[in-house]
């Protein structure tokens, strides 16, 4: 059977108790705060007004995203792809969720608020210490802050030494984008690539 409607799923799943239902904050507090001046990783999540989707990785030292007051935080646009999916789709909707990650931690923080693409100094004279200043930073208005449990992370055992594979044995990007691309080029080994990454890091 296909589930086609809330009361569907409600019946299959019922419906949050205690703790599930009443941990969403309306904005951060002392250990949302310290989460996000630790995660050196988050996915950001958007969607346009035709509802594409997009989820994209951000990353820097911990602390890279700053916490300017309990309901606002401002990421740094680092220098990607040129295609701005995500701060396309923010300038388009500005509906955006964050998943912040630590290493090591199987917990995650989750952000759902709303966006803004901004070139303001106040915000850009946030981010001086880094090796490359963003040509924009993401400033985000939250509505919704919540710990998210360990559950996929222990199924998954992301974080455990011998869910490690050797990298050797996968693909490399290069040899991905040959296959995908039908190029005739040989593919970027992985040492280069990493030497052209961090040009840009």
């Amino acid at each position: 059977m296909q589930i086609k409607t809330e009361l569907q799923l409600r019946e299959l799943y019922g419906f949050p108790k205690g703790r599930s239902k009443e941990k969403i904050l309306s904005g951060l507090e002392k250990h949302a705060i310290h989460f996000i001046e630790t995660s050196p990783f988050l996915v950001m999540s958007t969607c346009n007004s035709e509802s594409k989707l997009d989820a994209s990785p951000r990353g820097g030292t911990p602390g890279f995203v700053k916490v300017t007051s309990n309901t606002e935080i401002v990421i740094p646009d680092a220098k990607g792809n040129n295609i701005v999916d995500s701060i396309s789709n923010i300038v388009e909707t500005g509906m955006v969720g964050l998943l912040f990650l630590i290493p090591g931690v199987d917990e995650t923080l989750r952000v759902n608020g709303h966006a803004s693409i901004s070139t303001d100094a106040e915000y850009l004279e946030l981010f001086t210490s880094e090796r490359m200043l963003p040509k924009a930073c993401i400033v985000i208005t939250i509505e919704e802050v919540f710990l998210h449990c360990a559950k996929a992370f222990m199924r998954s055992k992301l974080w455990d030494e011998a869910s490690k594979i050797d990298r050797n044995s996968f693909p490399t990007m290069g040899q991905m984008l040959k296959d995908q691309l039908r190029s005739d080029e040989d593919p970027e080994s992985r040492e280069d690539m990493i030497e052209r990454y961090k040009k840009d890091l």
